[in-house]
């Protein structure tokens, strides 16, 4: 049960409620583009791979609750820079809709089933820029309030989770580094929201913070 002093966790329901905008857009539009490159071709499948990418979830959770319990403001501001991330991701889906070509899983064993589970559950579209890798850069920055050790557990844990998108054949350079320029952007941003008169525009609860740059 979630107490008073606990009551800011609850906020991170918003990454999932946003995530119905992922599922009605996850689809071939009127026009779909592909941003593969000879580069990209010659990245091979590989299944072990399937293992990071599907502790996404966990791990998103697992690390905004310890920066929660570490920093009340990292927490805030790294939320923020995920929600305000998801919209902006959303958005691009919606205009300019993307997808990458998949191998044939033939083999039977449990990696190969997990990729095929990853496959089953996400069509391939919605690839520009990795929601993935965007959400994984922003842990790798938020964490930056915690203790040595558990930094460099969730930098190593994001690394695998970004080279995860590549060699499962989920998403492609360009969307590698379009995750990575938004993450920047959207942390930036988030900074910006919580500073001085701008915080005018956040709800109530937030506007008490007083920010200070813990980059």
């Amino acid at each position: 049960m979630i107490g008073k002093n606990n009551a800011p966790l609850l906020w991170m329901l918003a990454i999932p409620l946003l995530s119905n905008i992922y599922v009605w857009l996850n689809h071939s539009g009127y026009q779909v583009h592909s941003l593969v490159t000879p580069l990209d071709e010659r990245t091979p499948f590989l299944p072990v791979f399937a293992i990071p990418y599907l502790l996404w979830y966990p791990f998103l959770a697992v690390t905004l609750v310890a920066i929660f319990r570490q920093s009340y403001l990292a927490y805030v501001r790294t939320l923020l820079a995920i929600c305000m991330g998801l919209l902006a991701c959303y958005a691009v889906y919606f205009l300019f809709q993307t997808t990458v070509p998949r191998p044939d899983i033939t083999s039977d064993g449990l990696l190969h089933r997990l990729a095929a589970l990853v496959y089953r559950s996400d069509q391939p579209y919605n690839c520009f820029p990795s929601i993935h890798v965007m959400t994984s850069c922003l842990m790798i920055k938020g964490s930056i309030v915690l203790r040595p050790r558990f930094r460099m557990a969730v930098l190593t844990t994001a690394v695998c989770i970004i080279a995860s998108t590549l060699f499962i054949k989920q998403h492609v350079i360009a969307d590698v580094a379009a995750g990575i320029l938004f993450a920047e952007v959207m942390f930036r941003l988030a900074a910006w929201l919580l500073a001085g008169p701008r915080s005018r525009m956040l709800p109530d609860s937030l506007r008490k913070l007083r920010y200070t740059d813990h980059e």
